[in-house]
């Protein structure tokens, strides 16, 4: 049995959250990059729960024979340009260290390309850290284009 057939997609349910947690800090680029993000939080069970009452946004985890791999979030953005299509953005793509460079992120990544086809995209976008390198070769592997320079303001 190849890997794609072990492979399985669902939308996270409340109980994930403290593995989706785990998942983002382990793939985070820089120590405390995503500062006190504490799976603990009350708040993150309300974000949670905002996330999966919208009809744009997806939140899903991955699967391997049983084990919660991977994660990622997709959201819909009603767009003007290009020709007033839905953008996807993808955002938290992450895949457990242990378990990278299996092909589990590509599999994931040209999922979530056909679940955005399929909803009326037109175009994908996300951001990835500057630091992540590897990832930014994994992304332009898969076709995706450095086209613009991102900015970001905390508040």
């Amino acid at each position: 049995m190849n890997l794609s057939d072990r492979l399985h997609v669902r939308d996270a349910v409340e109980a994930d959250l403290p593995a989706i947690i785990s998942l983002i800090l382990g793939g985070a680029a820089i120590a405390n990059q995503h500062g006190n993000l504490n799976p603990d939080d009350p708040s993150l069970v309300e974000t949670f729960r905002l996330i999966d009452a919208d009809p744009r946004q997806r939140l899903v985890v991955i699967q391997l024979d049983g084990q919660l791999v991977a994660t990622m979030q997709i959201t819909y953005l009603p767009y003007f340009a290009s020709g007033s299509r839905w953008r996807a953005q993808f955002e938290s793509v992450h895949v457990r260290a242990d378990m990278r460079g299996r092909g589990i992120g590509e599999w994931l990544i040209r999922w979530a390309i056909a679940e955005a086809r399929q909803f009326g995209a037109g175009m994908i976008q996300l951001t990835s850290n500057k630091a992540r390198k590897d990832a930014h070769r994994f992304y332009e592997r898969l076709g995706f284009d450095r086209s613009h320079e991102g900015f970001k303001l905390k508040l």
